[in-house]
């Protein structure tokens, strides 16, 4: 059996959980998500709290059940207190600002960047050079990071570009004559 599947989901008080056949509903403060489920895999809810198992001994229902109670625990957490991701931007004359519901960012080209924000994502700018990326769904706040990280990715020499702001990046020397 699958060793995370066997830790039960706490529901936090705010938070309804609707499971509706393979529909898994969470709504809470922050927004509402919702996950359909494998069918090999079973959600049996015991008072504040959700269970799964796989319905045979297969390996594969064993894995599905596992991963299952993942996506809703961090659906659940995403809900109730919500997923952010910071970013620095490194660079003479790079930033960011926030216009609407567009991320302008001057990142060294002929040009300046507009990335359009999507629907369920908050995105600040504290400082110029900071940008905080916001929302309930863990995956698309990192999808969503990490689109804007392509645009200038940092690189090994100097350093310049948009990273993570836990992000080690592995410096080089330059090239000697």
């Amino acid at each position: 059996m699958s060793r995370i599947a066997n830790y039960p989901v706490a529901v936090p008080k705010g938070v309804d959980i609707n499971i509706d056949g393979s529909l898994v509903k969470v709504k809470g403060p922050k927004g509402e998500l919702k996950h359909a489920v494998h069918d090999l895999v079973s959600v049996i809810r015991e008072d504040n709290e959700l269970r799964f198992a796989g319905k045979d001994e297969s390996m594969q229902a064993n894995a599905l059940s596992g991963t299952t109670r993942a996506l809703v625990h961090n659906m659940v957490h995403g809900v109730s207190q919500g997923f952010e991701k910071k970013m620095t931007i490194i660079g003479v004359g790079y930033r960011a600002a926030v216009q609407g519901k567009n991320l302008n960012l001057t990142l060294g080209f002929s040009h300046p960047v507009n990335y359009p924000i999507p629907e369920g994502i908050t995105i600040e700018t504290p400082s110029q050079t900071e940008i905080v990326v916001k929302g309930a769904d863990k995956q698309r706040v990192g999808q969503v990071a990490a689109e804007i990280r392509a645009y200038r990715p940092p690189e090994p020499y100097k350093g310049k570009g948009v990273r993570y702001a836990d992000e080690h990046v592995v410096r080089k020397e330059a090239k000697k004559k």
